[in-house]
């Protein structure tokens, strides 16, 4: 039996379940997911190792129009990815304004010579006779490989989907050890679940004028016990304040929230240090979003 193995890159708009897919087919939370659009900054990396084929995912941020240095980091992120996968996994929704916005991502897919599998996801929500004429649209836009209905988050179709991706993997070694579910470091891994909590806890617009770096993480197994120091980074005082809360109440509750996730997925004890700094105007320059690590 011959090994096949490829990286896989999870495209689409904002807010069509694409880190939901990701963390669905691992069956672990290795991407954060919020209600709020554009949540993924970064191109995440998910590895799903089967007994005769490695896929190696990236999830990326949505492909919209920019207004920001940091929404323009974000689109060239993904549109970089087309061009260094083996395969692309294009995810839309039925809705006539999800496909409006799929068509610049389809565009960006007629520059690289990737064969594409396109999901509809979200069929939980629709009726047949929307979801079968959106098919043939699909169809007649552009030359999948394969369509296929999903639901990322009730699992719908999802062995379907898995197939024909396994169908398009090329012969090819085994990538990554089976038991690595992650190419991401601990550090990115923390800052994503702090960052998540902020949009959890936060409204309107404050979180994505927010960023996370983490300072410094130490392990003390006798104590089993994992200390981390991190910062959110937000562009005025004001929202330095809303961050802060009255009394310390929100970062309080950002804190919490983020401590008993991050222990929950290592198995250990955490000490979480929250800090916040104000970094006037970080998302619309470039110098502060690389060291940012955007």
């Amino acid at each position: 039996m011959t090994y096949r193995s490829g990286f896989i890159a999870i495209v689409g708009p904002p807010n069509v379940g694409k880190s939901t897919l990701l963390n669905s087919i691992l069956g672990k939370k290795v991407a954060i997911v919020t209600a709020k659009p554009q949540t993924t900054r970064n191109r995440i990396t998910g590895i799903y190792t089967a007994k005769d084929y490695q896929m190696v995912f990236m999830d990326t941020p949505g492909i919209h129009k920019t207004y920001t240095s940091l929404h323009k980091s974000m689109v060239e992120s993904a549109k970089a990815a087309l061009r260094e996968v083996d395969i692309v996994l294009v995810m839309t929704e039925a809705s006539e304004n999800a496909w409006t916005e799929t068509l610049p991502v389809i565009n960006a897919l007629r520059k690289v010579s990737k064969p594409a599998v396109l999901a509809i996801n979200k069929i939980d929500k629709i009726k047949k006779h929307v979801l079968l004429p959106a098919i043939d649209r699909a169809r007649k836009e552009y030359d999948f490989e394969a369509v296929v209905p999903i639901s990322a988050l009730k699992g719908t179709n999802l062995p379907d989907l898995m197939e024909e991706l396994r169908r398009l993997l090329q012969p090819g070694p085994q990538l990554f050890p089976e038991d690595t579910e992650t190419a991401q470091s601990e550090e990115f891994l923390v800052s994503e679940v702090i960052r998540e909590k902020i949009y959890l806890f936060t409204r309107k617009e404050l979180p994505y004028s927010c960023a996370v770096t983490v300072d410094f993480i130490t392990e003390d197994p006798d104590k089993n016990l994992m200390s981390i120091a991190a910062r959110i980074h937000v562009e005025t005082e004001s929202q330095k304040g809303i961050v802060i809360g009255k009394k310390g109440a929100m970062i309080k509750k950002i804190g919490v929230a983020a401590r008993e996730e991050i222990e929950a997925r290592f198995g250990v004890r955490v000490f979480l240090d929250l800090r916040v700094r104000v970094e006037k105007n970080w998302s619309k320059d470039p110098r502060s979003l690389r060291r940012l690590g955007y």
